[in-house]
Formats: structure tokens, sequence, C-alpha cells
């Protein structure tokens, strides 16, 4: 089955539902958004978490020593990149890394194949947005890209139209924070469709 995460969480009630309703990850947001969250917070929500669930924290451009006392601190299990971070800072973080990619720019696999990292993540550009912007891209390019690592496919996917991403992509997981909000708020109703309905693809 395919691996879900959820990223943007920002409360203790939301997470245990979300490890409860079946994702394999949770994402805190540590760099500047409607999302972030304290190291604190992080930290506190993740001590609580089951330890099957993944903790991966989501940084921009941030110096490599704050995401790795972060990273230490908030006891996640991998950091995910979603800024300019080069292939030499990559390499250097000393977690399990997922490197974000914009899809469009001139994002070629070139590009991605000079990272060596555990993960790639391709996501909607969006002029001066490292994600998180409830946007689609033409998911034929996540497929014509490819890439030799797990491919995790973000960007506008929603309970209505995860399932079709998946099977044109056939990606190793998805990643979704907007897509599963109201009024800028997790949707308890909208996390448990998404879920269901990624994990239903076959």
């Amino acid at each position: 089955m395919v691996w879900v995460k959820i990223c943007g969480l920002t409360d203790l009630d939301t997470a245990l539902f979300v490890a409860g309703a079946g994702a394999d990850a949770v994402g805190f947001v540590f760099a500047a958004s409607v999302r972030q969250v304290s190291p604190d917070l992080a930290r506190s929500i993740s001590r609580a978490l089951p330890s099957f669930i993944m903790k991966i924290g989501v940084f921009v451009n941030a110096p490599l020593s704050e995401v790795q006392n972060t990273a230490r601190y908030c006891q996640l299990d991998a950091v995910q990149l979603h800024g300019t971070e080069s292939p030499e800072y990559c390499r250097s973080v000393g977690w399990k890394t997922i490197k974000a990619f914009s899809v469009g720019g001139g994002l070629s696999l070139k590009m991605i194949s000079d990272f060596s990292v555990d993960a790639v993540l391709l996501d909607t550009y969006v002029p001066d947005r490292a994600g998180g912007t409830g946007e689609t891209f033409d998911w034929e390019t996540a497929k014509e890209l490819g890439c030799a690592r797990p491919l995790i496919l973000a960007g506008g996917l929603t309970p209505a139209n995860v399932a079709g991403a998946i099977r044109a992509v056939q990606p190793y997981g998805v990643d979704v924070s907007s897509g599963v909000e109201t009024d800028g708020k997790k949707d308890r109703e909208k996390i448990r469709q998404f879920i269901k309905m990624a994990k239903e693809v076959v």
C-alpha cells in the first residue's frame, strides 16, 4: 500500500487521530508558515505519538545546525527540505532526508539525481511559496521525471483526487496538508477519507 503523510499538524489531538486513522507519517512545519510550530510543541506531540508513525520535520533553507538540533530535540525520524539546499547540505544532515522539488521552473531528472537522499518529493511550483499551496501539477510530468529514489507525490492532493494521482504516477507515497483542511484547520473527516482512498488503491 502507498505510504501516507499528513503534514502541517499543530496539536496533539489531531496528530493522535491521524495515527489512529492509518497514516504512516506526520509532518511538523518549522519554516515560516500558517502551520508553523515551535520545537517545544513538536517535541511534546512527537513524544506522545506511537512509535510506528514517522515524525518528520519540514525546513526551508535553515542553518544545518538548526535542522540537526531540532531533529534531535523533537525526536524526529526524518527531515524534509523544501528550500534550495544543496546536495552537500543534504548529505550532511545526519537524519533520513526527503528533498522536495517544485515541478516547474526547469526541473530536470539531472537536478534530482545529484541528490543522495532517502526520498524525493515533488510539489507544485508556485513563485515565492515553498509548499502547502493546494495547487496540483501535471502528474504526467512526475512519471516522465522518474528517479531512482522513492517518490513522494504532493501538491493539491485531496480525498477526491488522491486515488487518481496514485494510479497515474504510482508513487511510493503521498503527502497532504491543505487538501485535508476546512477553513485552514485540519478536518478529521477529510483526513479519514484521504487515508482510506489512498490505501485502497491497488
